[in-house]
């Protein structure tokens, strides 16, 4: 069967506004977003919702935006492929804390503390509050590493950051601040070391050089210790893959 866009019915009733791309053994949904600001179609796929996202500008016809999205429906399909399948913080699930995998364990008759223990993350308590309490300890935990990584290459690049927070933005893992705050993805503490040490050198020297020109990059290497182009073309490969996780 051909790859097409169908109407379905959503929830909130509005038929117009809920399409479902299906080509091959591939279905996802499709959100069409009109914008008085765009100039030329777009098409991409979020890797966190697995949605097929397609923006048009305003004189641009419905039926014509779909049909210039068919003609890019193998694109649409690797990218598609590409995105592992949402992964839940459940008991017997696992996370990929600093890449390794970290199992969950969990007894209800322990304390619902989670923690960090031999490789595993372990807990108690009522199992219906696992997940909340996991990714809030996540948070923390990522806060934690994050803030002491910054103090450390702040010390060395001799700037002072004014604070350190963390979120979950879609578009980014670092941004730094003419203020001197700096924030982090959460997300980086389920990347290697190297990656997420290589992004907080990066936001580090923003304090020095707010732009990304020659004297920039040099300061990044020279924080790191090392070349941070590894760190920038895994996040490229595989950093999409981080927020199917919850959290």
């Amino acid at each position: 069967m051909p790859p097409r866009f169908v109407f379905g019915a959503s929830a909130a009733g509005d038929p117009h506004n809920d399409l479902t791309f299906r080509g091959g053994n591939t279905e996802a949904a499709l959100k069409v977003t009109v914008s008085p600001r765009a100039r030329v179609m777009r098409l991409r796929v979020d890797p966190r919702t697995a949605q097929v996202l397609l923006t048009i500008p305003k004189r641009v016809s419905r039926a014509k935006a779909l049909a210039w999205a068919n003609e890019h429906r193998p694109w649409i399909e690797k990218q598609l492929a590409a995105i592992a399948p949402a992964s839940r913080l459940e008991p017997g699930d696992s996370i990929p804390l600093y890449d390794r995998p970290h199992p969950i364990v969990w007894d209800k008759e322990r304390s619902r503390l989670v923690r960090l223990e031999d490789g595993a993350i372990v807990t108690g308590g009522p199992r219906d509050t696992v997940e909340p309490r996991i990714v809030r300890w996540l948070h923390r935990h990522a806060l934690d590493i994050l803030s002491a990584e910054t103090a450390e290459y702040a010390v060395k690049a001799g700037v002072v950051v004014t604070r350190v927070a963390i979120g979950d933005p879609r578009s980014r893992w670092g941004s730094c601040s003419s203020s001197g705050a700096i924030r982090y993805s959460w997300r980086l503490i389920l990347a290697p070391d190297f990656v997420r040490r290589a992004t907080v050198a990066h936001e580090v020297a923003h304090r020095v050089h707010m732009n990304h020109g020659p004297h920039f990059h040099a300061l990044v290497e020279d924080l790191l210790g090392c070349d941070p182009t590894p760190a920038r073309s895994w996040l490229r490969s595989r950093g999409a893959s981080l927020h199917r996780i919850a959290g």
